[in-house]
């Protein structure tokens, strides 16, 4: 294993291995790379309830971090649940002192599938300072809609993708279901319509789509090629099978 094909999540660990870290790692691997782990949380859940989440102490997730960084060469990290605004900045601030390029790719989960609100309360407006340190960002719809509760959608898209890379996901979209949507500058750099087939509802498929993204830019693809190769990714892995728990396979990039 070479030091090219390092790649981090720091994600949380869910039981069923269909979300969080686990489901990252397995991307990664199926894009021919390696996934190290920095775990946040631990929940409990299974494919359709979810009780509850026990967080990891701050210090502690740094220490996974650090410790890491000290034998790896680790230039793109995809991050997941973490439990307020103020751990991921703490968390961000860390990344950028171990590596002033690092190329960040946030999945902003604020709650499960199941209607479990992680960050309950919370004050968003940290959350623009943050975006600023971000490469990119990859809320779905109803995400979005409660990251600035303030502004509607086509704002809060306007004032995100004035400050990153936005990558919008449409699984949850009630005009056109499944079309994504790549922002940079306020501007629509990417329309992706949907084009599987035989698709059914999985566990951590947007987990599944931020990772594969993740994955294509670590392979030094551009933007607009990574987001629609995850796309596609994303929706083999949609089709895989007919139970919640969705099967990887392996793609054909060569690294």
């Amino acid at each position: 294993m070479t030091d090219e094909n390092y790649i981090l999540t720091i994600a949380g660990f869910d039981p069923t291995n269909g979300a969080g870290l686990t489901s990252d790692l397995k991307t990664f691997q199926a894009h021919g790379l390696y996934g190290l782990s920095v775990c946040t949380a631990v929940t409990v859940q299974n494919t359709s309830e979810f009780n509850t989440s026990h967080w990891l102490e701050t210090e502690v997730i740094l220490d996974q971090i650090k410790i890491l960084f000290k034998e790896f060469k680790i230039d793109v990290v995809k991050i997941g649940i973490v439990q307020n605004w103020e751990v991921l900045s703490l968390i961000i601030k860390e990344l950028k002192k171990l590596n002033s390029e690092i190329k960040i790719i946030l999945d902003p989960i604020l709650k499960a599938s199941s209607g479990y609100d992680f960050h309950p309360k919370e004050d968003l407006k940290a959350l623009d300072q943050i975006l600023e340190q971000l490469f990119l960002i990859t809320p779905n719809y109803e995400e979005i809609k409660n990251l600035y509760p303030d502004k509607s959608i086509e704002e809060t898209i306007e004032h995100i993708s004035a400050k990153t890379n936005l990558y919008l996901k449409g699984g949850h979209r009630t005009d056109k279901i499944g079309l994504d949507q790549l922002f940079y500058k306020t501007i629509v750099q990417l329309n992706i319509e949907p084009e599987g087939k035989d698709i059914s509802p999985k566990h951590g498929s947007g987990c599944v789509l931020s990772s594969s993204l993740a994955s294509h830019i670590k392979l030094g693809i551009p933007v607009e090629e990574a987001a629609l190769m995850g796309k596609r990714y994303t929706e083999k892995f949609l089709s895989s099978n007919a139970s919640l728990l969705g099967s990887h396979h392996l793609t054909n990039i060569k690294t």
